[in-house]
């Protein structure tokens, strides 16, 4: 339990000052209760001595108004600090794993399933906003008011202490058993919590598939699965605490008990008076009242440091090496000298050589797993080689921050990806503090300000489910964010392969102005894309085969010839 307390401690980084203040107010809020029980004894005293004056009323009054405000105040007080420090710990967790995404290779998202960053980021850091620092300062608190308790106790009976003391020892070995024994599920539970998620996700990112195959009800199965594998976690949670809270509710009930009787005994052999038997029998029923909020807190100890360790699994994955400086090449070629580069063990890239100049336009063809996407990759320093050099401007990229790196570089994926934001600050995405003056600039040069100006909102038109824009509209959008970022380097991966040729001519001359003064490079199937490319590298099984100008490389009889016959002969 102690390392597990440690461990949220750990976690809680810069909002530990808040749980400490917060535990410090449960120490006043122990202070304020005993007013309360000072209250009650004036009363007793007052009824035992027959008094009729109104004093002993007035002093209870008094002590109560002051355990209440007092407690009313310093709970709103820690509640406030307790909230702050659920929510900033995680929010500052999920910033860090935000910071951490960036700087791993991106072969990481291709190997590992997007379910699991997102069960991470959500269900799991949600366990430990809502019960992190609760069950801290739960268990904290609890201790501390039962502790201030059993001291005013021991202080007024000594015999009466020892026996509240007795029962509290035997209630937190209870407890620690529970705790050692939930050990075992805690893990299992997170896990299938996490997998749940993926799980769900993956069922409503392909159900367009799920549809169309006509599964709908039929192939959810790994849902089914994935929920009753959750389902059966949670229940064997509460299985295997039933019966030791239970326990220890049966241990606090009998010492209550205990003491009653010893307070009978106490009473009739003369060694308490009548008033202190009468208050011990109301504190029989209170002095156990605090130990349960620690007890309820211990519960869920386990399943929050669970759920920690779960987060902080993010944080063991392998980082590029991030030992660039600043750099600001006056020049923007690109040269591969000897790359090889290969991913899980299987080659990608053969000892590659070639050298782009600066201001040129370079075309990347080949079958598909050639080995066209990695190059680009490698550029943009997506993934480091594993021998070999890749040099922008002359240096390594690896000497280069990846911020600095990527700053120079554009990119736009066959997959089109925008924001659920407007139009505006999609395209602003690239310069987040471009006038619109220049966002309208960068649409007009990526051909896309005209549809724009005719939807009903215009710039300020929301992406979302609802939106009618096509998808060589949407791809339109990409391009003009692309523009407006004014990279040295742009590269178009696939950019026009899921549009129709009408569009696809709308993208190309778009591209034809982007690419105006730029290094750029263009990754296609479609050959009539990219034959007035400067050169064009033509790839096979990780080898560049070829590399020639369109023209050129038609005069050889090649094997990009063959690819262009076969495309425009047939």
């Amino acid at each position: 339990m102690i390392e597990i307390l440690r461990k949220i401690w750990r976690f809680a980084g810069e909002e530990q000052k808040n749980i400490r203040t917060s535990v410090i107010g449960c120490f006043f809020f122990a202070v304020f209760h005993m007013f309360q029980m000072a209250a009650i004894y004036v009363i007793v005293l007052a009824l035992v001595d027959g008094s009729t004056s109104s004093a002993p009323a007035w002093q209870a009054l008094g002590l109560l108004l002051v355990s209440i405000i007092g407690r009313a105040i310093v709970n709103r007080f820690t509640q406030l600090q307790q909230t702050h420090a659920g929510y900033f710990m995680v929010a500052n967790k999920r910033l860090a794993i935000g910071d951490k995404l960036k700087r791993i290779p991106m072969g990481y998202f291709n190997d590992k399933s997007l379910g699991e960053l997102t069960g991470i980021t959500t269900t799991v850091l949600d366990d430990v906003e809502n019960t992190g620092p609760m069950v801290l300062v739960n268990i904290l608190s609890g201790l501390i008011n039962s502790l201030v308790m059993l001291l005013f106790v021991l202080v007024w009976d000594w015999r009466l202490g020892l026996l509240a003391l007795a029962g509290m020892a035997l209630y937190f070995l209870l407890l620690s058993a529970m705790e050692r024994k939930s050990a075992v599920l805690a893990p299992k539970r997170q896990a299938a919590e996490a997998k749940m998620v993926e799980t769900v996700l993956e069922q409503l990112q392909g159900m367009s598939i799920i549809k169309s195959f006509n599964l709908t009800g039929k192939g959810d199965q790994k849902v089914r699965q994935a929920l009753e594998d959750s389902r059966s976690s949670n229940l064997g949670i509460e299985k295997l605490f039933t019966p030791y809270i239970m326990a220890q509710e049966m241990v606090l009930q009998f010492s209550s008990v205990l003491i009653l009787i010893a307070t009978v005994a106490f009473f009739l052999n003369g060694t308490i008076s009548l008033a202190n038997a009468l208050m011990a029998v109301i504190v029989a029923f209170l002095i156990f009242s605090q130990i349960k909020s620690a007890g309820s807190g211990v519960s869920a100890l386990r399943l929050t440091g669970s759920s920690i360790d779960h987060a902080n699994q993010v944080d063991g994955i392998p980082e590029m090496d991030e030992k660039g400086k600043a750099q600001h090449p006056k020049a923007h070629d690109i040269s591969f000298e000897h790359v090889s580069f290969s991913y899980d063990r299987k080659p990608i890239l053969k000892d590659v050589s070639i050298t782009i100049p600066d201001k040129t336009t370079t075309a990347i063809v080949g079958p598909s797993g050639s080995g066209k996407t990695t190059l680009c990759n490698l550029i943009a320093r997506f993934w480091d080689v594993q021998e070999g050099r890749v040099l922008f401007g002359g240096r390594d990229v690896r000497e280069y921050t990846c911020d600095g790196l990527l700053r120079n570089i554009s990119m736009v994926f066959q997959n089109v990806y925008l924001f659920e934001d407007t139009i505006l600050n999609n395209i602003r995405f690239g310069k987040p503090d471009a006038t619109m003056e220049e966002v309208r600039e960068a649409a007009r040069k990526a051909r896309c300000h005209d549809f724009i100006m005719a939807l009903p909102d215009g710039y300020d038109t929301v992406l979302d489910d609802k939106s009618s824009l096509s998808q060589g509209q949407k791809q339109l959008l990409t391009i003009a964010r692309a523009i407006l970022a004014d990279p040295r380097i742009m590269i178009l991966d696939e950019a026009t392969s899921s549009v129709d040729t009408r569009t696809e001519v709308r993208i190309q001359k778009a591209f034809a102005r982007m690419m105006q003064g730029r290094t750029s490079f263009i990754v296609a199937h479609r050959l009539s894309t990219i034959q007035t490319a400067d050169v064009i590298l033509v790839m096979n099984q990780g080898d560049v085969i070829e590399q020639g100008t369109h023209e050129e490389l038609l005069a050889r009889g090649g094997f990009y010839a063959r690819l262009y016959r076969s495309q425009f002969e047939q």
